[in-house]
């Protein structure tokens, strides 16, 4: 009997020590490739290496950041949220009507708009079972719609007068934007409610087995339901914060922004398929993406048909190892 085991004992510790590499490419894989183009892009561009760079990648990042968050939990679950780029722009738009009764109206209104939308939303997919897919592309489709209603077909632009909501976008200390702490701060909420909370643990159980958390009794529909709320008011907040920064409610930004969000996601290590991931790595997916954009815009010489055929090449190569990686870890 000992020496049948013999020979399988080291050959389970080499497979358990290539999961855990395999675990820790996935997870910090990101954060290596981002530290690797931080020095590249600092060596050839001297433009690049500058506090101004480096602020305007922090306030571009925070805007995606807030949405990736949202989108993470809802990945998380194994689902798939394709309304958040209408979803921002909504947040925008109703933002600077908002702004008018101050602060609270110019924040409250985008996010208990996005919180109905989003409620509607989880309520199809958790309880009705419908595909997560269909219902999100619907409401893509539905809430851009409802922005262009709301502003005469896309053809009116409200702008944000009140001083104070201007300042939330515009204002900030050391250098950098109020958006981005804010963004920081919503980072460190999610981080601590996914790891430290039952409800977080409840989204990672979902994610890794449906049947299995039922079997635990999990309850797997609340679940599903509460991502959806929370993907939708993270992607309206983040309208609202944009709206602020540009002083108005564009009706026609975050076309997209969907494809974005997803693919930090997914670039900071969180499976397409749910119940494994984390939000500093979504955060790194995040700065990655926004730092290729920034490099991109260095050359300067690249049209936009380029730039975009390199984004989604890198994109398509990050999935292709990704995957590569998870199953090394399900060997």
């Amino acid at each position: 009997m000992t020496l049948l085991e013999t020979p399988a004992g080291p050959a389970a510790e080499t497979q358990i020590t290539r999961e855990r590499i395999a675990a820790l490419a996935q997870s910090y894989g990101a954060a290596v490739i981002l530290v690797i183009l931080l020095v590249a892009g600092s060596i050839a561009f001297p433009t690049f290496l500058t506090a101004s760079n480096f602020a305007n990648i922090a306030t571009q990042s925070s805007f995606l950041l807030i949405i990736a968050i949202g989108m993470t939990f809802v990945i998380l679950t194994g689902g798939i949220d394709l309304s958040v780029g209408s979803m921002y722009a909504l947040g925008g738009v109703l933002a600077a009507y908002g702004s008018t009764w101050g602060v609270f109206g110019a924040l409250a209104l985008p996010l208990v708009v996005s919180a109905v939308i989003g409620a509607v939303q989880g309520a199809l997919v958790a309880y009705a079972k419908m595909a997560a897919f269909i219902v999100t592309l619907a409401g893509l489709l539905g809430i851009r719609g409802l922005v262009y209603a709301i502003t005469d077909g896309g053809s009116k632009t409200p702008l944000i007068s009140d001083a104070a909501t201007a300042g939330l976008g515009q204002g900030g200390i050391a250098g950098l934007r109020w958006p981005v702490f804010i963004a920081l701060a919503v980072l460190v909420i999610g981080s601590v409610l996914l790891a430290r909370s039952r409800g977080g643990q409840a989204v990672l159980a979902v994610g890794g087995s449906e049947s299995a958390a039922t079997l635990m009794g999990l309850p797997v529909a609340r679940v599903h339901f509460s991502v959806y709320v929370l993907s939708a008011m993270c992607a309206g907040f983040s309208g609202a914060l944009t709206a602020a920064y540009s002083s108005s409610g564009v009706p026609n930004v975050g076309v997209g922004l969907e494809l974005s969000a997803i693919s930090a996601v997914v670039i900071g290590g969180t499976l397409l398929t749910g119940g494994r991931g984390n939000l500093v790595g979504t955060l790194a997916g995040v700065l990655l993406l926004t730092v290729i954009q920034n490099l991109i815009n260095q050359v300067g010489s690249l049209s936009s048909s380029v730039q975009a055929v390199v984004s989604g090449a890198f994109l398509a190569i990050v999935v292709i190892i990704q995957t590569v990686l998870a199953r090394t870890q399900r060997l």
